[in-house]
């Protein structure tokens, strides 16, 4: 299936404005992947900050590249989601507890208020938010080293 013709681009205000092919124009689009986390480059919809759907896209690879980096960097802004690679300590393993941890984006500190704050989303792979509200992601739990695993199940 190929994309209907569309532009995007941003306005002086850093928004992303979209004028399809009827050449109506929405300012403040937001891209919204369908699954950010299982498939991050497949299904992304552009809706309209009311979150209506203006355009569909099965793959973000058949976007031309132009706007590709328009829609990747407000998802980037959007989505920042460290990934946790180690567990280095964590303060208590009653809650509210310290973690100190090593991401894909460096070490960091957090405070995860109690353990319903750590969601599994498949078997091994969980979401952790801080108490700031910050989500960090452990992609698969079966690869942190064993020190990491030793301490993450504690709580699970």
């Amino acid at each position: 299936m190929t994309l209907p013709v569309f532009q995007l681009r941003r306005n002086p205000f850093g928004r992303l404005v979209y004028q399809g092919a009827d050449g109506v124009t929405h300012e403040g689009v937001i891209p919204v992947r369908a699954f950010p986390i299982s498939e991050a480059d497949r299904g992304l919809s552009l809706v309209t900050s009311d979150g209506r759907e203006l355009l569909w896209i099965e793959r973000l690879a058949d976007v031309p590249a132009a706007e590709r980096a328009l829609m990747e960097e407000e998802l980037a802004g959007r989505e920042f989601m460290p990934e946790i690679r180690k567990l280095v300590s964590v303060s208590t393993y009653a809650t509210p507890s310290t973690w100190k941890v090593d991401t894909d984006r460096g070490p960091t500190t957090f405070t995860l208020r109690g353990e319903e704050d750590i969601r599994r989303l498949t078997q091994h792979t969980l979401l952790i938010a801080d108490s700031h509200g910050i989500f960090y992601l452990v992609r698969d739990v079966l690869s942190l080293d064993k020190h990491s695993r030793k301490l993450l199940d504690r709580f699970l």
